[in-house]
């Protein structure tokens, strides 16, 4: 389980996030919602070792990670995909998954984990040569998520995967992520400006407005019950 207590980030006198508390579950997703700068990323950020708590708490199953660098986070089993499709670009393919593979805990050997992300997504293997500079966006996005689940993570991130994507890729990506979700028992945290898409897949969901929690719990509540309005003022 992933646990957030009391967590409030800060960039010198500026507040990202305040007094944010969160249990993700194994087995299901958990969507972190709310318009650009409402600190969806501060928080995937503060999880992972890569901005600075201010105050609170982050818990990996019970254990208090809150001053661990990130690379001891990442050998945790912790794997963050950041937003913006941060890739080498002027690697190929397999070479970036082979790069990804390297780093942290690993439960698979490499050959066996190749075979599997081209399984997953055939046209990465048609174009394991080519640099990822040169794919198109949901190529590039299927590359990312294969980089950050080719070492069988225990705890994954993935900040706006569907950003900048068509509608089709869109869906054959979180496609992806569900199937992912469900068959690796995992803990998987999702950060979202589309709610809709997000509130569809995931088990409960925590929306964020100028750095705090406006509304908080079960994804079909907040899709389908009376929270709609509040949603929708959220993103204002």
């Amino acid at each position: 389980m992933l646990e957030l207590r009391n967590l409030s980030v800060r960039y010198g006198a500026v507040r990202a996030l305040e007094g944010v508390s969160l249990k993700a579950e194994p087995g299901g997703i958990t969507a972190i919602l709310g318009a650009n700068g409402a600190g969806k990323s501060s928080l995937m950020r503060a999880v992972s070792g890569i901005a600075p708590v201010a105050a609170g708490q982050v818990l990996l199953d019970g254990r208090d990670i809150t001053v661990l660098p990130a690379p001891a986070r990442a050998r945790l089993g912790l794997a963050h995909a950041m937003e913006g499709r941060r890739l080498f670009r002027q690697l190929t393919v397999e070479d970036n998954l082979k790069l990804a593979w390297s780093f942290g805990a690993r439960s698979v050997p490499l050959a066996a984990s190749l075979v599997e992300v081209y399984r997953r997504f055939p046209v990465l293997e048609e174009k394991a040569r080519t640099a990822a500079g040169l794919l198109s966006g949901g190529q590039q996005q299927m590359v990312i998520l294969s980089c950050t689940t080719i070492r069988s993570p225990r705890f994954l991130l993935l900040d706006e995967p569907s950003l900048g994507l068509a509608p089709i890729v869109v869906q054959q990506i979180y496609g992806f992520i569900t199937d992912y979700a469900a068959r690796s028992g995992i803990v998987v945290v999702i950060a979202e400006q589309m709610a809709a898409l997000a509130l569809k897949v995931s088990r409960q969901a925590l929306v964020l407005r100028r750095g705090r929690v406006v509304l908080q719990g079960a994804s079909d509540e907040l899709l389908h019950g009376n929270s709609g309005k509040a949603l929708a003022a959220s993103y204002l």
